[in-house]
């Protein structure tokens, strides 16, 4: 089986110096480039295969229902396995284009590999100094010439804290700003169980195919199971963990939304609204835009038949959040940012909860709250 390396991130020059830096520290290794720039006006991606000393090979591939992002995923296994074939080739070093996550193209290959692709490493390629800022940049990728498709709606914000978040390795990369103890607090607290590798570092190759495991990333990042940041304070930055078992308002959470939303510049986790008490609700917010969707029920709302159904890690997670009175369902919401009103955003928070005269009224009552999340969990098609 080809061993195969991810490296991507929205940092380009640190993206290129790890793929450089494995291109030159393990023998055979070849890189594979989609290029999306200007895709959307070629109608075509274009594809480089080089190793450490030269380009091996070009070529283009049509656009897949007007989606670059699309034409890459027919074309990534096709072209990975052709390297396969090729007995020189010791290392299949896929570095991805800028705004491209990695979950859908390791999705890609470990459903399509055919038993003859070995994904041994996800790399997210970081320069310190930078993470605060595309953290709190929300422009639309639209906007900065980034978007794989002409319905991408990202934003640099959000698709840079995605791109961070899912990688088990971080490799670190200086630029041409030197990381401060700020940045290198923040990113700590951003994504405290990764590997921060530093490229420059002589094991860097060896770190960069520790291996891989796809249903742990997945998990890793669903709402219902994530492996959420705990409580930090260092360097100025700090991370606060807000849980509480009682439903929000749906209305005095809708009002607070923004001043939520702008209290840090990444916040995530799972919640839940009295007027929807069987929904498991996820916040995912970044560069001041959120993301509010319905990822399902919560286990206490369903027949316990369907528990066997779900899916090892989510009812662990559920047993650890389990109360007599209302089950797996919690608020649990994270907050990272540099400056943080701790005291202030607690009782923010609290403010959106019900009372305890509302909380008295019981489910019945709850439903019959006026239901301000229907445009955003409920959109007319």
């Amino acid at each position: 089986m080809l061993p195969v390396v991810i490296v991507g991130g929205l940092h380009a020059d640190a993206r290129r110096t790890a793929v450089r830096r494995l291109l030159t520290g393990v023998p055979g290794s070849v890189a594979l480039h989609h290029d999306l720039t200007g895709s959307a006006s070629t109608g075509t991606v274009a594809r480089l295969v080089r190793d450490a000393g030269a380009t091996l090979s070009t070529g283009e591939t049509p656009l897949v229902n007007d989606c670059a992002c699309c034409a890459l995923r027919e074309d990534l296994v096709p072209e990975l396995l052709r390297l396969a074939d090729d007995d020189r080739c010791r290392l299949a070093v896929v570095e991805l284009w800028d705004s491209v996550e990695a979950r859908s193209m390791v999705e890609v290959i470990a459903t399509h590999g055919a038993g003859r692709l070995l994904l041994t490493g996800v790399l997210t390629a970081v320069d310190p100094a930078l993470v605060l800022p595309y953290l709190a940049n929300g422009d639309d990728l639209a906007e900065v010439g980034l978007a794989t498709a002409r319905t991408d709606q990202r934003t640099v914000a959000d698709t840079w804290a995605r791109q961070l978040e899912y990688a088990p390795t971080l490799a670190l990369v200086g630029g041409d700003q030197p990381a401060d103890d700020l940045d290198r607090a923040l990113l700590t607290q951003l994504h405290p169980t990764a590997r921060r590798v530093l490229v420059a570092d002589p094991e860097f190759p060896r770190y960069a195919s520790a291996g891989f495991d796809v249903e742990s990333a997945a998990a890793r990042q669903h709402p219902a199971s994530a492996l959420l940041p705990q409580e930090a304070e260092d360097a100025g930055v700090s991370t606060l963990v807000w849980r509480h078992r009682r439903p929000f308002h749906p209305e005095r959470l809708y009002t607070a939304l923004e001043e939520l939303t702008c209290a840090a510049p990444r916040s995530r986790g799972r919640f839940w609204l009295a007027d929807r008490p069987d929904t498991l609700l996820s916040w995912d917010a970044a560069g001041g835009a959120l993301c509010v969707d319905n990822v399902g029920p919560w286990l206490a709302a369903v027949p316990d038949a369907a528990w066997e159904m779900a899916p090892a890690v989510r009812r662990v997670a559920a047993a650890i959040d389990w109360d007599e009175e209302v089950g797996d369902r919690v608020q649990h919401l994270v907050f990272t940012a540099p400056g943080l009103d701790r005291e202030g955003l607690r009782a923010r928070l609290r403010s959106c909860l019900l009372t305890d005269s509302e909380y008295a009224g019981g489910r019945a009552a709850w439903r019959e709250l006026a239901s301000a999340f229907d445009e955003l969990l409920d959109p007319v098609s």
